[in-house]
């Protein structure tokens, strides 16, 4: 069975994340909003990071941190996850400790994805206007999108069909000429009266057939006086 290699899965590797963050830095100069940039791979984990108002602007570095662990959590930008989680009672608080702090409602977190698949988050926080977070994340994502492979569909040799592929083929049901199936019966209704059963060699005489044993009826009294008399 020759059948071509399967595609590897993508990972986030370092020069993929470095080309997102400098497509998102450089949105971010364009607009004058200095942010603080945050890159995980598909676990979660840290891959990147730049905070471009260092010293300042610390609490902005946690937030895109978590934003873009939420995004990859949920498979999902985080303004989606706001607009429905914000409708359970005490969810926020308890994914945000459950995660140590890594998960937060707040627009400005994306799933990274290529070919296909998800290999990681981008998260921005310290936007200086309302959507300014969003739109230098989906500078970063654009530069990616430019980047993805395809992703090569799977052949099949000449000499495979494709019932051939199926793992469970199916097998053909057993023939038994000599064994006679029996019919289904149609169940009787409970209202039905019940069918009575005559064992075998039982015969049942009408009213107008005749006696085969003779029209002769013997009385009780009769019928013990000729047992006395044989005894």
């Amino acid at each position: 069975m020759n059948v071509a290699k399967k595609e590897q899965p993508l990972s986030l590797t370092i020069e993929v994340a470095r080309r997102i963050l400098e497509a998102s830095k450089q949105r971010a100069q364009e607009l004058r909003s200095p942010v603080s940039i945050a890159i995980v791979d598909a676990g979660g984990h840290l891959v990147l990071f730049e905070r471009m108002m260092a010293p300042y602007g610390w609490a902005t570095g946690n937030i895109c941190l978590a934003k873009a662990s939420t995004a990859v959590m949920f498979n999902q930008s985080t303004d989606a996850v706001a607009q429905w989680g914000s409708g359970i009672p005490g969810f926020a608080s308890s994914m945000a400790t459950m995660t140590q702090g890594k998960f937060i409602m707040a627009a400005g977190g994306w799933p990274i994805r290529m070919g296909g698949a998800t290999i990681g988050g981008i998260g921005i926080s310290g936007g200086n206007a309302p959507g300014r977070d969003d739109e230098i994340a989906r500078a970063g994502l654009a530069a990616v999108e430019s980047m993805a492979p395809a992703t090569p569909a799977m052949q099949y040799s000449n000499s495979m069909s494709q019932a051939a592929v199926s793992p469970f083929p199916q097998q053909p049901a057993p023939a038994y000429s000599s064994i006679s199936q029996p019919q289904p019966q149609a169940a009787s209704s409970l209202n039905s009266p019940t069918p009575q059963i005559n064992p075998a060699n039982t015969h049942h005489l009408a009213s107008d057939q005749g006696n085969p044993y003779g029209d002769e009826q013997v009385s009780y009294d009769q019928f013990n006086e000729t047992r006395g008399d044989q005894t």
